[in-house]
């Protein structure tokens, strides 16, 4: 399975090379206020699902721009699609985005794949198998201490969302930490995490599709992946943080009092 992930997002991430050499052409439209979708996106997603249903036409598929329209949605198993993590991103010539795909059996994810077409890099995960870049095995970080961390984040672009509370997680975490950084591609901020080159991550606003792949690395690399309050079931709580085990901890206990109700 993990095999048909791979060459279902290689595929996808040749549609997304080929797009990036002349985005003048580009069409974009907003799904809402500050939310795009473009082209790319939907024949990224499309090229995606052809091919994982061709390997297993009895699954599920929930992706970002169709849902659940293909597949059959009462599968055992799902596989969950973002086809162009960091559209925005994309639109702007900044090669900062990623196509996530993963597979869930019984709402739990087993497999998982991370690929970035501009840097060629691929991560991948299979629930009890480890987690890898390309051929690497991946290890979180050994840091302890969130005063040598650098911490990933994502900041709130939706009209509705809170900026105010998200401030105060910036200052809480930015005043304890070495830096924070906002690319604004979760799934590659998970995989960065993975691979160690962030101590540990938090964003609120997260979709299924941003976290299931990048979660599983994380897990599987060694680290711990909970909502705010700590707790593991983050496929469909909307808030997310990860890390090496005792930067994780630190994270919970400086961003418990802002968990969502």
């Amino acid at each position: 399975m993990i095999n048909v992930a791979v060459r279902a997002a290689r595929e996808a991430g040749k549609i997304i090379n080929r797009a990036s050499l002349d985005l003048d052409l580009l069409r974009v439209s907003q799904k809402a206020a500050n939310d795009f979708v473009t082209e790319v996106d939907r024949a990224s997603e499309q090229a995606i699902i052809d091919i994982l249903l061709k390997a297993y036409p009895q699954h599920g598929i929930l992706g970002e721009e169709t849902g659940t329209t293909h597949g059959h949605a009462d599968s055992e198993f799902q596989w969950i699609i973002d086809p162009l993590d960091g559209t925005t991103n994309f639109i702007h010539g900044l090669p900062v985005y990623a196509v996530s795909i993963a597979l869930a059996h019984h709402g739990v994810v087993q497999h998982g794949v991370v690929y970035d077409p501009s840097r060629d890099e691929l991560y991948t995960a299979s629930r009890g198998g480890g987690a890898f870049l390309d051929n690497r095995r991946l290890r979180v970080s050994k840091r302890t201490r969130i005063e040598d961390s650098l911490i990933g984040t994502g900041f709130p672009y939706r009209r509705g969302d809170d900026l105010d509370d998200y401030l105060r997680m910036f200052k809480a975490v930015a005043e304890r930490c070495v830096g924070l950084r906002r690319p604004g591609a979760a799934a590659l901020d998970l995989a960065y995490v993975a691979a160690g080159r962030y101590d540990g991550f938090f964003e609120r606003g997260l979709k299924p599709w941003d976290v299931a792949a990048g979660a599983l690395l994380v897990s599987e690399a060694g680290g711990l992946v909970g909502d705010f309050r700590g707790d593991s079931d983050v496929l469909h709580r909307g808030e997310l943080i990860a890390g090496s085990p005792r930067i994780y901890a630190q994270l919970v206990a400086l961003l418990k009092a802002h968990a969502a109700d």
